[in-house]
């Protein structure tokens, strides 16, 4: 009886540690210092995206790129993580936590929440999208992109 026990016993601790292992998958590129994203079982962990330039520096004019106020980048930073997530089969609905960072507006030394509402809302908790995540928002004293006024990660889960 004690060995059949026993045999249970290591069965059954067997089979656990084979459902408990998690298999992670790295998006990235030899380019870049961090990956893009990173899966583990069914989350997909997108790293903190910033704002496209709305205006291209141009070198032989001397123009430095132009990004916008935090509702221009917010923008487009919404649009780019929405690209990120459908690339790896998910959507905006799929997100379940969003962390928010925010840089200090030039003008007035402040976070532009509001800025950057204006656009979540374009995109969470809609007729089309009724899905809003579990969110943080930050005001950090800077970003690492100079220009940059908010960057944005997201954690997404996949449905079954």
């Amino acid at each position: 009886m004690r060995k059949a026990i026993l045999v249970l016993t290591i069965m059954t601790g067997s089979a656990l540690s084979i459902q408990a292992q998690t298999v992670v998958k790295h998006i990235q590129d030899d380019k870049a210092a961090i990956a893009k994203g990173v899966w583990a079982g069914d989350t997909f962990y997108l790293s903190g995206q910033l704002a496209s330039p709305v205006k291209p520096a141009d070198p032989a004019k001397g123009t430095q790129a132009e990004y916008g106020d935090t509702k221009v980048q917010a923008a487009s930073v919404f649009a780019k993580i929405q690209a990120a997530l459908q690339e790896q089969g998910l959507d905006m609905k799929d997100v379940v936590k969003m962390t928010v960072f925010l840089g200090p507006d030039p003008k007035t030394g402040k976070l532009d929440f509001a800025g950057m509402q204006s656009e979540y809302v374009k995109f969470f908790g809609t007729k089309e999208q009724p899905n809003k995540p579990a969110r943080s928002a930050f005001q950090v004293a800077a970003l690492a992109a100079p220009w940059a006024l908010l960057e944005i990660e997201v954690i997404a889960v996949k449905s079954k």
